[in-house]
């Protein structure tokens, strides 16, 4: 039976997320058909990235030094805090060139089937940068599934005992949405329309 060598290549690529067997097969010839430099440009970044890549200790946003750019900027409004579950979520909401505060990565949603709890997530760091910064808002951008309105309503019930306005994102946003993959637009009429959390403090 003739043995494919690209297969490898192509059975790593289709582990990759929204990659089937085509496109794998697809993106592994055209690998194949770079130059030798640029491949080797694009494993050496891989490489490189993989092995720097930290998490920001103030947000855990994905950084290369301590802090990330968005903590180091003094321009950003250090009273309006995002809160998202991972951050690729911060990358759409970046897009949109709207949202000028600071974000908080909760590094998950709470669902107990796949064993996440809510000590699991970054709630704890969450509630000492709202004893140390001088927070008025959270933004819960969330995306509308059961796991991430559980994980507002848990939220909202811990977050109550702070002076904090406590909103979520509205109309625009469908249920079941990914934040991540939401055009600019749709994620703007969400963030301009968010809505109080029934129950939070205002």
């Amino acid at each position: 039976m003739h043995q494919n060598p690209v297969q490898p290549l192509i059975d790593q690529l289709s582990a990759l997320p929204g990659i089937g067997q085509k496109s794998a097969e697809r993106l592994a010839y055209f690998f194949l058909s770079l130059p030798q430099a640029d491949v080797g440009r694009f494993t050496e970044t891989l490489t490189h990235i993989r092995r720097h890549i930290r998490y920001c200790e103030r947000c855990f946003n994905l950084s290369l030094s301590q802090y990330c750019s968005i903590c180091e900027d003094t321009s950003r409004e250090a009273n309006v805090l995002c809160v998202v579950a991972q951050p690729k979520d911060i990358g759409a909401i970046e897009r949109m060139r709207q949202f000028q505060g600071r974000y908080h990565v909760l590094g998950g949603l709470i669902s107990p089937l796949d064993g996440i709890h809510p000590e699991l997530l970054r709630i704890n760091e969450l509630q000492r940068r709202l004893s140390e910064e001088p927070v008025k808002e959270i933004i819960l951008a969330i995306n509308p599934t059961v796991e991430g309105d559980a994980t507002i309503l848990y939220l909202s019930s811990v977050l109550r005992q702070y002076s904090v306005t406590l909103s979520q994102l509205a109309y625009g946003l469908p249920m079941g949405a990914n934040i991540d993959y939401t055009d600019e637009i749709t994620l703007r009429l969400a963030f301009d329309g968010r809505n109080p959390i029934q129950g939070a403090p205002q």
